[in-house]
């Protein structure tokens, strides 16, 4: 039996799922901005793939929604009156910022925090810090309730240390896990920890981007290696790309992503290639294992492609016979370059040897994929018996979260429907039900 295994704690869709355009940037939300969408289906959609992975054998967990609109947001910025009043000042006023308040992007989990296992950690615990996601006004106060729902699964001290967001400023502009990825042989060694950033901020001659802002930053990601413990020599830090982030690129995970040994990314991911490889196979030679590098051309795959199909947001699970399975979104077979490579791929004999595909329609129309749906969260057997257990997906729990869904959800939910304070009083409904469904009574309260 392993002594740690690798869970993946998918972001539950909220019933407040909107295509509000939000993120300047991900040129799939933008595409998608104003038109109608539908939670429930977004919802069931992300729940079938959770349990398709249980079911599969792999560790897999849901991380609830926040509740939405943020009330708090919307006063701190001089709506006052009930709160049904509150909306409705909002959505004459100022509808882009009623539609912030409302904004379901606490479903991309991949930004909830960095993770790093207690293998990697100088204190033996599995470290969290909450992301600031301080590019985005609609994603800059998600930080205060990622890390109290956090602490509310993951609370017993003596295995698990939480960290509060970084600094809300430039320098320190973190999103998470989405540009952070850790490497090793299995899940319970020690491993490399591989953090992907957009620009510096303490260096004005530094490449960056020039039509697309670079979320991340170096400081940012060396402040998170500080403060959780991490060994230098098994860290190690590479720059994005500036040219695929000016193509819709928002973030690493959209052009690569790793698990165990592999490193499946694409040809112009990174600012440098051939010195990040050398970088990452040294860090993997100190902890006594090899990197496996599976790059993707241009020639096979256009980063418009990549970027349209969100090949690269997928997940890549080490399976107990030490070969990979790639869960890709239904999009993928649907792009002719990237259908063609994937069939490549999987007859070529290398490290991932299957392909799963899912329909998750509802949440690539808002922006993300597979991997923006999921924190990766390594466990050892004693810290996974610690952990609450009432968000691990089961066969018991499914039936009841699909009922749930169904009893609060709306079909369809238009831009318009946010002006709607009846909506407000659905989703406060909904989340205090879920809160009981999970058994975190606390998860809502300040």
């Amino acid at each position: 039996m392993p002594l740690a295994r690798e869970f993946n704690f998918d972001g539950l869709v909220g019933p407040n799922h909107n295509y509000a355009g939000l993120s300047f940037g991900n040129v799939a939300s933008f595409s998608n901005v104003k038109s109608a969408s539908n939670p429930k289906q977004a919802a069931l959609q992300g729940l079938a793939k959770m349990r398709a992975l249980a079911q599969r054998g792999f560790g897999q967990g849901l991380l609830p929604p926040q509740m939405r609109p943020n009330f708090r947001l919307l006063r701190s910025l001089g709506f006052t009156g009930s709160d049904a009043a509150v909306i409705s000042k909002a959505w004459k006023e100022a509808p882009v910022v009623l539609a912030c308040a409302y904004s379901a992007s606490p479903m991309w989990t991949a930004n909830a925090a960095t993770v790093s296992p207690g293998a990697d950690t100088d204190d033996g615990r599995l470290h969290f810090t909450a992301a600031n996601l301080n590019n985005k006004l609609h994603r800059a106060f998600e930080h205060p309730q990622s890390t109290r729902t956090l602490r509310q699964i993951f609370g017993d001290e003596r295995y698990f240390a939480h960290h509060e967001a970084l600094p809300g400023c430039p320098a320190f502009g973190d999103e998470g896990a989405a540009n952070h990825t850790r490497l090793c042989a299995r899940h319970e060694d020690a491993g490399v920890e591989f953090f992907v950033y957009g620009r510096v901020e303490f260096d004005p001659n530094a490449a960056a981007p020039s039509r697309y802002p670079a979320r991340q930053t170096l400081e940012a990601s060396q402040a998170i290696a500080r403060l959780h413990g991490l060994n230098p020599a098994r860290t190690v830090y590479a720059q994005q790309n500036p040219g695929v982030i000016d193509q819709g690129v928002f973030h690493n995970d959209v052009i690569a992503v790793g698990s165990g040994q592999v490193l499946f990314y694409h040809e112009q991911a990174f600012r440098d290639e051939a010195a990040t490889l050398d970088d990452l196979r040294r860090a993997m030679d100190s902890v006594g294992s090899a990197l496996i590098p599976v790059r993707v051309d241009t020639a096979d795959v256009p980063v418009a492609d990549a970027v349209a199909s969100y090949l690269f947001n997928s997940q890549l699970l080490m399976k107990d016979d030490g070969k990979y399975a790639l869960v890709v979104p239904q999009e993928c077979s649907e792009t002719a370059s990237v259908a063609r490579y994937l069939d490549q791929l999987i007859k070529s004999g290398g490290p991932i040897d299957e392909l799963l595909t899912f329909d998750l329609r509802q949440s690539m129309r808002n922006g993300g994929g597979p991997a923006c749906l999921r924190l990766r969260v390594v466990l050892s057997n004693e810290q996974a018996a610690a952990m609450h257990q009432g968000v691990l997906m089961t066969e018991a729990l499914y039936p009841r979260l699909v009922a749930w869904v169904e009893k609060h959800y709306r079909d369809t939910l238009a831009p318009q429907d946010l002006a709607d304070p009846q909506l407000a009083i659905e989703c406060q409904s909904a989340l205090e039900d879920l809160a009981r469904l999970l058994e975190l009574p606390m998860l809502y309260q300040d």
